[in-house]
Order: C-alpha cells, then structure tokens, then sequence
C-alpha cells in the first residue's frame, strides 16, 4: 500500500473525486487549491483525500472517497491517520463539510471530530440536482472540526 501527492493533472482523478462530491463545478472551485493524496494497493488506485489551508492554523478535508467496491475496508481510515500526521506539525485544527448521514458523521466522529456549524440548505442552493445518501436527501451542510 502506497500514498501518494499528485501535484499535476488533478483532474484525472475526476471520476474518484465524484464520489466525494457528486458535482463537478463545486470539486473545480477547490481542486487548484487543494493538495491531493492517493492511496494505491497493490497499484490499484483505491481511495483519495483533498485537504486545503484555509489560514495558518486550520486545514480543511475538501474531499474524501473510495471506490464502493473498497468502502468499509479501513482506506479511508489509513487516509485520515496520514492527513492528520502530516499537518499536526503545522496546523492546530482540521474541518470538513458532509451532508446530515448518519453513517458519514458517525465515522468521522469515531476520529474525534465534532460539529461545529451547519449551513442550511447548502445541496439544495449548491447542487443542481438532489443529492441522496442511503435514501435520504441531503439537505444542510454539516460541518465538523477536529484539533490535531
């Protein structure tokens, strides 16, 4: 298992970062401005991470995701551990948005974030269509924090 930076052609991972966020436009808003980190098994692109600085103590998770056929197998956890050791060093805080799914703010509750703020309406103002998730639309924007 490797992880890697991809520092050009971004948008080759295209159909990956989909996962994450169902809407093109809004990855392009965040992708320039974004490191992104993929991990490969056994050379087989598996899971990504986009996190981007938004000031000099807070990094924000702009994207997480796996491909379905490897969700719940612990990726995206080795992911995370790997984000949250490469910029504890510089950063005090990491933030991310989800939508209200129980299953989504459970696993990263489990990594100690918590819920800071919501934005209402968010994917019904943001997304062209409605976005669902284990049948139910997404309707506010969840926001959680975590101190590295």
């Amino acid at each position: 298992m490797k992880i890697e930076e991809i520092v050009v052609n971004k948008t080759d991972y295209t159909e990956l970062l989909l996962i994450g966020d169902e809407n093109e436009t809004m990855i392009n808003k965040y992708l320039d401005k974004s490191h992104l980190y993929v991990l490969y098994d056994n050379n087989k692109l598996i899971s990504l991470c986009a996190v981007m600085s938004l000031d000099n103590k807070t990094v924000e998770i702009t994207n997480l995701a796996t491909y379905p056929e490897f969700q719940n197998k612990g990726y995206a956890s080795i992911l995370l551990k790997f984000v949250f050791e490469k910029y504890k060093k510089n950063f005090r805080t990491i933030i991310l948005g989800t939508g209200e799914n129980e299953i989504t703010l459970n696993f990263y509750k489990k990594f100690g974030f918590v819920e800071f703020s919501v934005i209402k309406n968010f994917f019904v103002d943001n997304y062209p269509s409605p976005i669902f998730e284990n049948g139910r639309q997404l309707i506010d924007k969840i926001y959680l924090k975590k101190d590295l």
